[in-house]
């Protein structure tokens, strides 16, 4: 075997996985290995000038190639710069290998400068932590984590390298990582006391997550509604695990209050999860989310979802793709004639529904135009008709999110990715790593004002790397959420509605978004009226390289 340092053998192992890009910003202790990349022409760097968007671009990179990507992060502060877009990374699914350097193992017991327990740190936002102490394990560990990472449930994971480590030899030879084949197809009788409990449903309710998409069972998610006449509601739904176009979906469950999802669960007589859990609001519902009585089939590759917060009736782990085939001729099957009548007409007549409310959107938005008025509509029509039909939409656009999807329908697999977590400053820097995976495509980000000053660094990295996707800040001055989700509050503790806090506001001082795009090396415009969408769409689009887009949606205090 040959041998060879181990700073030098982990790269070996990288390139062995494929990997093309490292996402990081480097520090002292890492040097020894990251400047082992000169022999490493295969993988760049792309660099990063703080951690939050180092994450956010791993995470984008991962969505849109749905396999591991790699970041670097530079020991406890790094890794705690990191934390915040880690944690959305755990809850998003995202598979991440994060790579930390640290000082090494002879220090341990000196307490030194930047000396911290990286394991411990990353523990509660990873799927699995480590640190390599011996260089002969250097490779194993790093193809665990690949593996780790792309197991359902996917996620991050942390791998902790000791400088000391790094510096001594391994004859570890460097292999591509063994994955697991996760195509498990349940067992008929399974299936079918499945649908025994579902067939007589009058009222049925699919409550669908990501676990579609990861298993590309979106075909099977709507022939299964369809036979059940059922409606999909989303939950952590942040890709497309049914076109918002088909019939059957009716739209997302609450994300802030779980008495606002309990509205809709609580109204069904039969109930299938799949590819998420119930309920992953910020304040869920204890008690009460289904009707008593109501049968509750919940699928997953992830086992831990699986009556994690309610019981149910049959948990099935297994792909969910081949489940749902399975399911639909078994419900068939067990519901009666006049069953699968009423379950034609209920999925005829939200057919109607659906096609009147696309319908209704699409003349209102054709409405003449308030030349004064805010110039929202007006730019989302100009991009929809300008936009390259494969083109790809990442939007953290939060509060503008509806008008977003109206004109820009998610209806494609893996054309459009949604903030996820709770982190705010995925927008920017996760545009940044599709784009990188997604080269030959158009990549547009909407992310608000708030949000992406959060990684607003993330500009300078698209500049540098001239990575041609476009941002459009919608700017309302404010955190728009925040004012809408203390209403909420408000209403739920009875508190009578008063002045919004201060600290909600953005306007003062304004941010000039342009100005600050200038400085980092993106060209920039700003729309205030609805006669500057066309101008603006135009050279956003004509330019090669990253552009923003200043889109006021909002006035702030001052309206």
């Amino acid at each position: 075997m040959v041998s060879r340092p181990a700073r030098v053998a982990i790269l070996e192992q990288l390139r062995a996985d494929g990997v093309r890009y490292m996402f990081g910003n480097p520090g002292t202790v890492e040097q020894g290995f990251l400047d082992e990349l000169r022999n490493f022409p295969d993988i760049e760097y792309i660099l990063a000038l703080q951690e939050s968007s180092v994450v956010g671009m791993a995470d984008g990179h991962a969505r849109a190639t749905r396999s591991p990507a790699v970041l670097q992060l530079h020991t406890g502060v790094g890794v705690g710069n990191a934390v915040g877009m880690l944690y959305q990374a755990k809850r998003g699914h995202a598979p991440l290998v994060a790579i930390a350097g640290e000082a090494g193992l002879r220090y341990d017991a000196m307490e030194a400068q930047m000396a911290v327990d990286l394991v411990a740190m990353g523990e509660p936002v990873t799927k699995w932590a480590t640190r390599v102490v011996d260089p002969e394990s250097t490779l194993r560990v790093l193809r665990r984590a690949f593996k780790v990472a792309a197991t359902p449930p996917y996620g991050p994971v942390l791998v902790v390298l000791p400088a000391d480590v790094m510096d001594r030899d391994t004859t570890e030879p460097a292999v591509p990582t063994s994955y697991v084949d996760f195509a498990a197809t349940p067992d008929p009788d399974v299936l079918d006391r499945a649908a025994t409990l579902l067939a007589a449903a009058e009222r049925p309710l699919i409550i669908a997550g990501d676990g579609v998409h990861f298993a590309g069972a979106q075909e099977e998610l709507g022939r299964l509604a369809q036979t059940w006449g059922a409606e999909v509601w989303g939950a952590d739904w942040a890709e497309v695990n049914l076109s918002v176009e088909h019939p059957a979906y009716a739209g997302q469950l609450g994300h802030m209050f779980g008495d606002s999802s309990r509205r809709i669960t609580g109204a069904a007589d039969a109930v299938l999860i799949v590819g998420t859990y119930a309920l992953p609001e910020v304040y869920p519902a204890l008690d009460g989310v289904f009707a008593d009585g109501a049968p509750v089939v919940h699928i997953d590759l992830d086992t831990d979802a699986i009556a994690k917060n309610f019981p149910v009736d049959v948990g099935i782990a297994a792909d969910p793709r081949r489940a749902l085939a399975g399911l639909a001729p078994a419900l068939e099957r067990r519901m009666s004639p006049e069953g699968r009548a009423r379950a034609a007409e209920r999925f005829r007549q939200r057919s109607v529904k659906r096609a009147y409310e696309i319908e209704a959107a699409r003349r209102q938005d054709e409405a003449a135009l308030d030349p004064d008025a805010l110039p929202t509509t007006a730019f989302l029509q100009e991009l929809a008709r300008r936009l390259p039909e494969d083109a790809v939409v990442f939007d953290e656009a939060l509060t503008t999110s509806p008008d977003v999807t109206r004109h820009l329908p998610p209806t494609r697999p893996g054309h459009w990715f949604q903030t996820r977590g709770g982190s705010l400053g995925i927008g920017i820097p996760g545009a940044l790593g599709a784009q990188l995976a997604r080269p030959d495509q158009t990549v547009v980000a909407f992310t608000g004002d708030g949000g992406s000053m959060y990684t607003v660094q993330a500009l300078w990295t698209a500049a540098r790397y001239d990575i041609g996707a476009k941002f459009v800040i919608c700017n309302n001055s404010s955190y728009k959420l925040l004012e809408l989700n203390i209403e909420e509050y408000w209403k739920s503790v009875e508190v009578a509605a008063h002045t919004q806090p201060e600290i909600f506001d953005l306007s003062r001082p304004a941010i000039d978004f342009v100005a600050l795009a200038g400085s980092l090396g993106v060209p920039a415009v700003r729309v205030e009226k609805p006669g500057q969408a066309k101008a603006a769409v135009e050279r956003a689009l004509a330019t090669p390289g990253p552009f923003l887009i200043d889109l006021v949606t909002g006035h702030g205090r001052e309206e």
